[in-house]
């Protein structure tokens, strides 16, 4: 017990040591539990990056919260010390305030939580971790209407969260409303081939029709709004050139859009070739 004593009084005297211990245990800690979390999967889980961010959140915390309590007597000397140069130090570290701040806005508004999608100015992506200072995200290729990882990770500071809205996209990762256009370039009357492009939509969605409607419904009781129905929306709008422009919009499977896309274009393709040949010649 003596040896104990001993032991705690030389840390507590050489505070140094005794800091560099405390970090290099809980990193040390850290470290284990996360291989533990992670295991030999190649692709890690929602719920396991749930758990891998408050395990690296936790342990950030508790070594703060040791350092402060090991700390505090210097720390209270060295707060009575800087009063003078408070204000300069809360310029130097304005973007720091602001990051800790943003989290702290994030965790109180809700607006996201880990494996959901979001759109931050013009950075899209799923949240594969957040802390104090940033949030991590594996960026989605949305602007081209793909829907797919681009392989790229993006960390944003949480002060952008004050810069920014913060869209959460979550629906999506399951169903969108996927939006493209076709041009046709000749001036002929495009609204006869509508009914037969709804018939050809139907075919292609028939398996999928009954739980996009339930989904639809879910996602409007949610939002709390009126969002366009399930069925496919088709209109017709022309260009400043003259150029006839068709639209579609469908709400299918995410991972079924860009597929679908292709083979709408093909299906209009061979009804317009084969109700105005000449043009098509």
């Amino acid at each position: 017990m003596e040896k104990v004593q001993v032991v705690i009084d030389f840390l507590l005297t050489h505070k140094l040591l005794f800091t560099a211990l405390i970090i290099l245990m809980i990193a040390l800690l850290r470290r284990l539990i996360l291989s533990k979390i992670r295991g030999d999967v190649a692709f890690v889980s929602e719920e396991r990056r749930n758990w891998m961010s408050r395990t690296k959140n936790g342990s950030s915390a508790l070594t703060v919260l040791l350092l402060f309590i090991l700390w505090q007597s210097e720390i209270s000397e060295f707060a009575l010390s800087v009063t003078a140069i408070a204000v300069a130090i809360v310029v130097a570290s304005k973007e720091i305030i602001l990051c800790f701040t943003g989290s702290i806005q994030r965790a109180s508004s809700r607006s996201f939580r880990v494996g959901d999608w979001i759109e931050v100015g013009k950075i899209c992506g799923e949240v594969i971790e957040h802390n104090v200072m940033a949030t991590v995200i594996q960026e989605i290729d949305l602007y081209h209407g793909q829907y797919h990882y681009t392989g790229k990770t993006a960390t944003l500071p949480n002060s952008m969260f004050f810069t920014y809205p913060v869209k959460n996209l979550n629906f999506m990762k399951r169903y969108v409303f996927h939006n493209f256009s076709i041009v046709v370039p000749d001036f002929v009357n495009l609204y006869p081939l509508v009914p037969l492009m709804i018939e050809k939509i139907d075919e292609r969605t028939h398996y999928f029709h009954e739980v996009a409607k339930r989904y639809n419904t879910v996602i409007e009781k949610h939002a709390g709004v009126d969002l366009p129905g399930s069925e496919p929306h088709i209109h017709i709008t022309s260009s400043a050139t003259g150029e006839q422009i068709v639209h579609f919009m469908l709400f299918c499977p995410t991972d079924k859009a860009t597929h679908l896309e292709q083979d709408i274009r093909s299906d209009f393709m061979a009804l317009y070739e084969e109700r105005f040949p000449k043009q098509a010649d």
